[in-house]
Formats: structure tokens, sequence, C-alpha cells
């Protein structure tokens, strides 16, 4: 997370023609994680694909609704199943008669803290896309593509006639995303993100922030800085006695608003717990330290 929350006035409910295949729909749900709100990607001119439908909030629902047109839906997509992403999906495949395709359900196998409420527990794909999977419809072509870290369960994906990659979460248009164990991983986060340096797409359409129309660029300067709190974190852990977890977050996360330090604390605790995989640090009661070499 790199930047404060600040209320934008961008219109929510309108249609924006993006490209010749992608519009996009503002939810108003605007938040200190969200940004401005989720936004919803509609792809295709007849036949429809729809990306991250959002809230499950009526007005969006109706602009959604007036955007669509009474163009049939071929698919309805979910990058995961966070509260601002899918539970809209079910309503507008009432509406619509799309099918609900992409990610897999959340199932939660821990018993680790969390905040289950993020989680939209109603979510149920009529079809799960594993990775490398595509779906078409009348002019385009959408490929699925596992993005695990800001959740296990996170799909990217391509339209592969304009070489754009929707990133859901896993990177945004205004901040860094936040990865918070146990279902969040940092491993996970960052060969995902070295996938994305990988590949050659045009531009990514995150469901927060502006269209980032420099890619790789983004997607190195975000592992860079991942790798910067790392190290961060290693020379506060050098001091004598270590170091607990919000005494970093204050250190390491000044002038960032402070409804965001929660979140920040889980991105750290993920930073801890794959360095303790890796034998870097240990923790005791509540402390974090370095390893000894």
């Amino acid at each position: 997370m790199t930047l404060p929350f600040e209320t934008a006035e961008l219109p929510t409910g309108i249609l924006a023609q993006l490209s010749r295949l992608v519009g996009r729909v503002l939810a108003p749900n605007p938040s200190a994680f969200t940004y401005t709100g989720t936004e919803t990607y509609l792809i295709g001119t007849t036949e429809l694909a729809v990306i991250d439908p959002g809230p499950d909030i009526p007005e969006h629902l109706e602009a959604l609704e007036r955007a669509i047109g009474g163009r049939p839906v071929k698919a309805i997509l979910c990058t995961h199943t966070h509260r601002d992403h899918s539970p809209a999906a079910r309503p507008l495949a009432e509406a619509t008669g799309g099918r609900i395709i992409g990610c897999a359900p959340l199932t939660l196998m821990d018993d680790g803290p969390r905040a289950d409420a993020a989680f939209d527990a109603d979510y149920r794909p009529d079809r799960v896309l594993t990775d490398g999977e595509q779906i078409s419809g009348e002019g385009w072509t959408l490929e699925a593509l596992a993005t695990p870290g800001h959740t296990s369960n996170h799909l990217c994906f391509a339209l592969l006639e304009e070489n754009a990659l929707f990133t859901g979460d896993h990177i945004m248009g205004w901040s860094t995303t936040v990865v918070s164990p146990p279902d969040g991983d940092m491993a996970d986060y960052m060969r995902s993100m070295q996938r994305l340096v990988e590949r050659d797409d045009a531009v990514y359409y995150p469901a927060h922030g502006d269209q980032v129309d420099n890619p790789q660029r983004l997607a190195r300067g975000m592992m860079g800085h991942r790798k910067h709190r790392e190290g961060q974190i290693v020379r506060h852990l050098r001091e004598p006695g270590g170091a607990a977890i919000p005494d970093m977050v204050k250190e390491m996360y000044k002038g960032v608003d402070p409804r965001l330090h929660p979140a920040a604390g889980r991105s750290v605790l993920a930073h801890l717990l794959d360095l303790k995989a890796r034998g870097v640090v240990r923790e005791q009661n509540g402390l974090w330290e370095t390893v000894a070499a």
C-alpha cells in the first residue's frame, strides 16, 4: 500500500468505453480498501462477458443492466471472491441468463485468524476455470491466468484480441495489494508477479484504479517494492530483542492512511511467514527476530 485514500469525484453507474472491446462501469463502493470503487468490465460488442460484477448493490446492478442493454451475456467472470468483487454475480446471472464462470469458491481449510466477512460465502460458479483455460464469444477470447497471492483462488483474465490483462486485485492502479495470511501468501504472490513480468501484455485493467499502460514496468516496480519491504523488516529484526508487527508497521508505513495500518500488518506478517519458511527469521511470544547465521 503506497497511497492514502481520498474520495474521488468519478462518475459511477456510467459505461465508459475504453477500447473497441472493453467497457467499464464503476460501482458506488469507495473506501480505504477499494479506492474509488470496484470497476466492472464488459467485454465484447454484441455478445458480452462481464468481469468482476462487483458488490450486490441495487444501483450498480441497474447500471450494469443498462450498460448491457439487452445484449446476450455469455459469461460472468470473477477474479476472486472478496465481497467487493463477486456478490453481484448471482443476481446479474438471474437477470441476464449469463453463466458464472471463473475462480473457484474459496474453501478455508485452516482455523487461523482472518476476516471472514471479506469473503463471499455465497459464491457458486457454474464453471471453474483453471490456469490456461479459455472462454470465447463473438469477437473475443479470454484466457485464465492463475495468480495466487492476494487470495489463493485469484485469477487474472487475458483478452487475447487486444493483448490486455484484467488483473483484479493482484495488480491495482492505485496501490499495492494486501496479502493477508493464512490464505494470502507472499511467496505465491511473488511467483505470480514474476509470471506477469515475463508476459508482454500491452495494458492492465485493474479492479481498482486507472488502467495501466506500462504494465511490465509497474509489475517490476511492485516486485521491487516488496523486496524493499522485506529488507526493511530484516533490518528491524536485527535490533536487540527483535520487534513486534505493530511497531514495524508504525515505522515502515509512515504517511500511509492509519486506517490501512491493520491491513499493512497482515502484509508484514505475510513477509515474516515467507522469511520464516526460508529460515531467515523466527517468532517467540509475539516478537520476531533474525536467525543467527
